[in-house]
């Protein structure tokens, strides 16, 4: 089962100037609880986000650079090699960024969504979900708190006929 794993507000922003637009602690928790011990499958620039590789996962790295190396990843050049290389994982993940979820949308069968309640400047965007071929399943809210600056509500889809 692929699942694309995002944080998007109201209008599906996702971020700006590779970097998040918004700091929820349970959202990360959460994403590492989901993701660890799994591949994840990441853009080269998602990548160049993280301060170094995140542990306990397998990153696969899609980029159009052939020469492009870095310590702790595998580097690919396309989705379909990606998910070759992830095909023994019963869940890989689609972590970003917008380019990645837009290929992810026809191989995936689970969305793990958060949805932020909130609208953002932003320079990337999450795709819109076409609610003829996903169902939403399950949502869980989250308000706005002392460690959290928005609202927010964990959604998971589920593709139909999957």
């Amino acid at each position: 089962m692929i699942t694309i794993i995002a944080a998007a507000g109201e209008n599906n922003e996702l971020g700006k100037e590779n970097d998040l637009v918004w700091h929820l602690p349970d959202d990360f928790k959460r994403f590492k609880q989901l993701t660890t011990g799994h591949f994840i499958i990441m853009g080269r620039k998602t990548f160049e986000s993280f301060p170094k590789p995140l542990p306990n996962r397998t990153h696969i790295v899609i980029t159009r650079n052939s020469d492009y190396q870095k310590e702790g990843i595998v580097v690919v050049s396309n989705m379909d090699e990606a998910l070759l290389l992830a095909k023994n994982d019963e869940q890989p993940f689609i972590i970003g960024g917008g380019e990645i979820y837009k290929l992810g949308m026809s191989v995936a069968s689970k969305i793990e969504l958060t949805r932020v309640h909130g609208t953002f400047e932003a320079d990337t965007y999450f795709p819109e979900i076409n609610e003829a071929m996903w169902d939403l399943v399950h949502e869980e809210f989250h308000p706005k708190d002392e460690r959290h600056q928005f609202a927010f509500t964990y959604q998971t889809y589920q593709k139909k006929n999957f």
